[in-house]
Parts: structure tokens; sequence; C-alpha cells
């Protein structure tokens, strides 16, 4: 959204020149100490090329201030996401960045629009397993399931194949497919020596899968299989094992 006023002629009083050198922070929550727009990515700055300079800088903080708070305060980060979008609504990452937060908050409804609306606009980002994520949030499992099924799935490789994988599962366990969610999982990726975000989540779903089925001593050891890959601490997994340690030791 580029802010023409400068260009447009009436009664307007002229703003002063501080006034234009400020980033406009208006209608949104207010930027945190210690954020600026340099601190946002290059390749998402360059997507704000289009926008005033002002504006260009406003989006910025916003952004940035919305992934400083996404793991503490979600909702404070949609607040941000959301002041950014206003300025901004036709640039894919400022889409993302709704989306993301919105996701992180549990308003799946909203966070499948605005995904959907980055990838429309040519966001890079693997967003797949995010909306088929959104899909079940909604009771929609048959549809993430088609999703993992896709075309564009075929595609993903990595940790972004992986994280739809976990999704699917999660899916196939909606609809009480315990059996075929431990199929969609039981891949080479399932390597006990990974470690990182994706690989703790991985393994944390299989222990999921396996205490549902009622196989308590192979989830367990799945469990501390995730808690030794956690190094950012995206699971609970210590704590589930700490949880069927004691319920064995009754």
């Amino acid at each position: 959204m580029v802010d023409d006023r400068q260009g447009r002629r009436g009664g307007r009083r002229p703003r002063s020149a501080a006034a234009d050198n400020r980033p406009a922070f208006r209608d949104g929550p207010a930027i945190p100490p210690g954020i600026h727009a340099r601190q946002l990515a290059p390749e998402i700055r360059r997507e704000l090329s289009t926008l005033d300079r002002a504006t260009a800088d406003a989006v910025a903080c916003h952004l940035v201030a919305a992934g400083e708070l996404i793991d503490d305060d979600p909702e404070a980060a949609l607040r941000h996401a959301r002041a950014a979008r206003v300025r901004a609504s036709r640039i894919a990452a400022v889409r993302e960045a709704v989306g993301i937060a919105a996701y992180r908050c549990g308003d799946w409804a909203q966070a499948l629009a605005e995904l959907r609306a980055a990838r429309r606009m040519g966001s890079k980002s693997p967003l797949l397993a995010l909306i088929a994520d959104c899909e079940r949030g909604l009771g929609r499992p048959q549809r993430a399931i088609e999703l993992a099924r896709g075309s564009e799935a075929v595609e993903l490789s990595g940790d972004a194949a992986d994280e739809l994988r976990i999704v699917a599962a999660g899916a196939r366990a909606d609809l009480g497919q315990l059996e075929q969610a431990l199929t969609v999982l039981s891949t080479p990726q399932l390597d006990p020596g990974r470690t990182g975000s994706t690989a703790a989540r991985l393994f944390y779903a299989y222990a999921e899968i396996l205490l549902a089925l009622g196989r308590g001593d192979e989830a367990l050891q799945w469990f501390l299989r995730s808690a030794a890959a956690d190094i950012d601490g995206v699971t609970d997994a210590e704590d589930r094992v700490d949880e069927l340690g004691a319920r064995e030791q009754k």
C-alpha cells in the first residue's frame, strides 16, 4: 500500500519534515523498545520496496515485532502483523506473517485465509504443512490428508516434507486411523540420530501414536529420543518422559 498523500491536492495541512521522517505507526500497537526497521531480513525488506519509505519502515517494524513476540505472546504478535497488513495488504510476507501469528493463536480460519493469500501473492515459504494443519483445526482432517497426497506435496523434501508428514499422521489419528498414522511416519527420516526442531516433532508425533495404540514402552523410547533431539525446546517431550516413567513405577 503506497502512501501517496503528499501527492494529493486539497485542503490537507502539509506535514512537517520531522513528521515525514517518522515511520507511520498509526493504527496499531506501539513498537517495543529496541525494534528497528533495519532488523528485518533483507529479502523481506526488498518486498517492501514498492512502498514509500515511511510506510515501509512502519511495516518493517511491525513485522520485526511480530517475529520477536511470536513465541512468548502470539496474540501481541498477531496485533503487530495485522498492523502491518493495514499498510501493506498486497505484500506476500505481510500476509504470511498474519497467517503464522493467527496459526499460533489457534485462529484456524484466519490463518488459512492469510496463508492462502500469501501463496497466491508468490510466497516462496513452505506453507503447505501449516495450511493442512489449519484444515485439521477446522475439523477437516480428510482435506489435510488430500493436501498431503497432492502433487505439491510430492515436490517437498527435508524438513518441509517431514512437517507435512506429521500433519498427515495427525489427520489420520483424528479419524481414528492409528495404524495408518504410524505408517505415514515410518520412513527413513525417523532416524534416532537426528537432532533439531523438526526431528523432535517427528519423534514426538510417532511416540504419541504408539501411546494411543497401547505400546507404552515403545512410546517412552521415542519420547526420550524426541527430548534428546529437541535442542530448541519446541516440545514437552521431557515432561512426557517423566509422566510415563511415573506411570510405570505405580
